[in-house]
């Protein structure tokens, strides 16, 4: 593979050079033709369609360009009018136009992005009144967001799919890591609280890239179905059967160890664990670099761990490592999935009316959030007309670049802009001092976007300092007075962060701890589903994928609530300690209707009876702990949640095993219930504040 393509594939490469290039092409071809102001300014557009998303690969590509567009340009003319024609005080208008097009976010999670987008061209408007004629601001936006649309398009169809081949090979990589880790050391994964908690952050990583390209291949033309995809498309449902084998546990210790000091199994065990990451870590590249994979194979490894199966009979242990590891071998020889399924709908979206009438009710989130960003919006400019500052839409600005969906991303990214910009301003101090010629400046912040655009992904801290910079000689090549804004730039900045994070605090703040219950009464919904559709005589093998799929995601929508809520700031942490041994306890559930939906698919089925007494068992399980999560008060905690009694004449079945121990975890998930209510406050809430 050549040089070129490594780089030009590589993902943080990729998006740099695209970024840079669209951002850089207008100035470079404005300073050529001696206007580098309007350039400068054309400049400002890719901000705002970043921010709203519309890079984004999508079916209806140009339609969400022109809506989007649009929005940009009729939010520069509103505030232009309402500011000098009708003279509306600043906070008003701002309150006014977040609160007018909040309505977005009813429509659908892409959709709703246009809103930050759109605020965004509206404060960039705000720099250029009274200093650029009306129409100018609009006619740029629409102009250079065609311009953006139409880069774009172009930089996806030389690249084939490259957001979406990043994020399936993430998936390959992360599912790897997962097995490894999972399989490297085995004896020593005997305490579920302490083994279990790194891998279920790594399991939870699987599952969000996973949600990420069921939605990516829900925005190409004909749901993925298409002939340019079907490759990627098939390499997906190979990825979703390696999940499943993947993530199936076993959860006998004391058999594990029981194995391992009888034969040499740990180290069968851990070769082919290494031999199938090593595979899925090749796939992965292959499907980044747009590689035809080379010819695989682990019979020799195999045929070692069939031959430990072989000679332990009695041992549950190798016949499950070699049934799992076995299917996993052949999904990554052939490349083929072991069955086909359709995609799941994940990105429903609302028609323009009813969302309207969804955004009208108090309880619309979108109406919330909208409320939230108008509101600290309009103090940000309260506070920059009273105290008379210079270029007070940095302060503005800064808000919108650092409110987040949630109270820790929005304080991390507070922390990054914060450090970054302090650096970034000190650095562009020094070198406004050299007095550098027109060009090799220019040439300068080339290269510094570049390396920011490079490491924005995974450092926004870092990628803020060469960002501060290029800002700066952005107003000096603009004024010619870029150090005379280095202070209130600063000044701007850290009002901006204060106001973002008293407003996440403190205007209908987005607490995950006060989702906790929420999340959980929904997935104890989706496992109850899943064991309905299980135990039917004939399930249908597509919906069982659907539904298995419903129930990893409804977990770790439950986890990451969870792990967000632990880094919330004065909240009970004993209840939280109880939910956390809850959700471990979830996990098992997860792992055994993993394994449930192999043998169901493969007709392991139980006879009618035993599958109606085992059914009814579940449910009554499950809406207990229902039950106990929305009630409150003390509850009858002795009753026992018992599994069918086991008939003497017939063999416990492998769906059996899975399903008594369902039971069982859902037994000490509703004790965990039981004592963790006296945590709660008897008004209702499940969490409270310290006092």
């Amino acid at each position: 593979m050549t040089l070129w393509r490594r780089l030009f594939y590589h993902p943080e490469v990729n998006y740099a050079l695209r970024q840079t290039l669209v951002l850089c092409l207008p100035v470079g071809i404005c300073w050529l033709f001696g206007n580098l102001q309007m350039g400068l300014l054309f400049s400002l557009c890719p901000a705002c369609c970043n921010v709203a998303g519309l890079d984004t690969p999508h079916k209806r590509f140009f339609k969400r360009l022109i809506v989007g567009g649009s929005l940009f340009a009729v939010s520069s003319i509103l505030l232009q009018v309402m500011l000098e024609s009708w003279h509306i005080p600043l906070p008003l208008i701002m309150l006014s136009l977040a609160l007018l097009l909040g309505v977005t976010g009813e429509i659908s999670p892409l959709h709703a992005r246009l809103l930050p987008g759109a605020l965004v061209a509206t404060i960039f408007t705000l720099s250029m009144v009274g200093v650029r004629p009306m129409w100018q601001a609009p006619v740029l936006f629409a102009a250079g967001t065609a311009w953006y649309g139409l880069f774009n398009w172009a930089w996806f169809r030389i690249s084939e799919e490259q957001p979406m081949r990043e994020t399936l090979s993430q998936l390959y990589l992360q599912l790897a890591d997962y097995f490894e880790a999972k399989y490297s050391l085995l004896t020593q994964h005997t305490d579920p609280e302490t083994a279990l908690p790194p891998l279920l952050t790594r399991q939870q990583q699987v599952i969000d890239l996973i949600a990420l390209l069921y939605q990516q291949l829900h925005m190409l033309p004909q749901h993925g179905h298409h002939h340019h995809h079907k490759r990627l498309f098939q390499r997906f449902q190979v990825a979703l059967d390696l999940q499943e084998h993947i993530t199936v546990s076993l959860h006998q210790p004391e058999e594990v160890q029981k194995l391992v000091e009888e034969s040499h199994a740990e180290a069968v065990i851990r070769r082919n664990a290494q031999v199938i990451s090593a595979r899925l870590r090749v796939i992965a590249d292959d499907i980044l670099y747009h590689r035809l994979s080379e010819r695989f194979t682990m019979a020799n490894e195999l045929a070692a761990l069939e031959k430990i199966a072989a000679r332990n009979p009695d041992n549950p242990v190798g016949q499950f490592c070699y049934y799992h590891f076995s299917r996993i071998a052949r999904l990554l020889r052939t490349q083929r999935p072991l069955y086909r399924r359709d995609l799941m709908n994940t990105q429903p979206r609302l028609p323009f009316w009813p969302a309207l009438k969804s955004y009208l009710s108090f309880k619309s989130s979108a109406l919330r959030n909208a409320a939230r960003l108008g509101i600290i919006l309009a103090i940000g400019s309260s506070l920059g007309l009273f105290f008379n500052l210079p270029k007070p839409y940095w302060i503005l600005l800064t808000i919108m670049l650092v409110s987040q969906n949630g109270y820790n991303a929005t304080r991390v990214r507070i922390q990054h802009r914060a450090l970054g910009t302090l650096a970034g301003l000190l650095i562009a101090a020094g070198l406004l001092k050299l007095e550098l010629p027109e060009g090799i400046t220019l040439m300068c912040m080339l290269i510094v976007t570049l390396v920011s655009y490079t490491v924005l992904r995974k450092n926004y801290g870092l990628a803020m300092v060469g960002m501060t910079v290029t800002a700066v000689y952005t107003l000096q090549l603009l004024a010619m007075n870029g150090v005379h804004f280095l202070v209130p730039r600063l000044v701007d900045t850290l009002i901006g962060c204060a106001l973002a994070f008293g407003g996440t605090i403190w205007l209908w703040p987005q607490w995950q701890s006060g989702l906790l219950r929420q999340n959980a009464h929904q997935a104890l919904e989706t496992y109850q589903d899943a064991i309905r559709l299980l135990l039917e005589e004939n399930p249908d093998t597509p919906k069982l994928a659907y539904t298995r799929m419903q129930v990893n995601q409804a977990h770790n929508k439950l986890f990451t609530s969870l792990n967000q809520a632990m880094q919330e700031p004065g909240f009970n942490s004993h209840y939280l300690a109880d939910m956390r041994l809850w959700v471990t306890h979830s996990q098992f559930i997860v792992e055994h209707i993993n394994a449930m939906t192999i043998l169901a698919r493969e007709h392991y089925m139980l006879p009618e009876k035993l599958a109606t007494e085992y059914l009814q068992t579940c449910e009554i399980a499950l809406q207990s702990c229902q039950q106990r999560l929305l009630y409150d008060g003390p509850g009858n905690e002795s009753t026992p949640i018992i599994a069918p009694e086991l008939h003497p004449d017939m063999p416990l079945t492998e769906m059996e095993r899975h399903l008594r121990r369902v039971i069982s975890h859902l037994s000490v998930m509703h004790t965990i219930s039981s004592l963790a209510w006296k945590q709660r406050p008897h008004h209702g809430i499940w969490l409270t504040r310290k006092a």
